[in-house]
């Protein structure tokens, strides 16, 4: 199963394989325009090459950190993250995802989070949680895509904290959405850090 899941997977000439430290530049031009353009993100400043590299360095510590390839090109790109960052919380992952703005409604979204909840089911994460910017109405910055994509992947609606965040000149919520993904046990098995984890053959998968 740990093959099957690691292994590069082609599919319509995409490729799903962990980020390297090269991909940094060509991903967060994929981020960019979601900070300059969108409520998507919360973030007003686009951050700079080596913030971004060090973010990804970051993730990879523990958790996955996934892009799709086609061709050579980047298309998107998803990875967890701690949530809340409590002891109690370890089983616990936030996931973020960021499409290529050419590169929607292609089914790679879908590929990514696929992967994704592999890989948190080996780690032995249970419950995937996803924080969505949540329009009090549709706008140019911000729609209900996010949730929608996020129902149609198994994740149900928590909550909404009401005008949280401005952008724009606008309020927006915050929702909050959920996908239990494994067995919650009285002594549950601690969470395996990404890196550690490694394929039939022996060898470390994000080499």
């Amino acid at each position: 199963m740990i093959r099957e899941v690691f292994m590069e997977t082609r599919e319509k000439e995409v490729v799903i394989r962990t980020a390297r430290q090269q991909d940094a530049q060509e991903l967060l031009s994929i981020y960019a325009p979601y900070v300059e353009k969108t409520a998507i993100t919360f973030e007003y400043e686009v951050p700079g090459p080596e913030e971004f590299r060090e973010r990804i360095a970051n993730t990879l510590k523990k958790y996955p950190y996934l892009v799709a390839e086609s061709e050579g090109e980047l298309l998107g790109y998803a990875y967890t993250g701690p949530f809340v960052g409590r002891a109690a919380y370890s089983w616990s992952a936030e996931v973020s995802i960021y499409l290529r703005q050419d590169s929607r409604r292609m089914g790679i979204g879908r590929k990514l989070y696929e992967k994704l909840e592999d890989i948190s089911g080996l780690q032995n994460i249970t419950n995937l949680n996803a924080c969505i910017g949540y329009p009090e109405q549709e706008d140019e910055h911000l729609t209900n895509n996010s949730l929608q994509f996020h129902a149609h992947m198994g994740y149900d609606m928590v909550g909404v904290f009401h005008r949280c965040g401005y952008k724009f000149g606008t309020w927006y919520g915050m929702a909050w959405m959920e996908k239990l993904i494994g067995e919650h046990g009285r002594n549950p098995v601690p969470v395996i850090p990404f890196p550690n984890l490694v394929s039939v053959a022996g060898q470390k998968i994000n080499n």
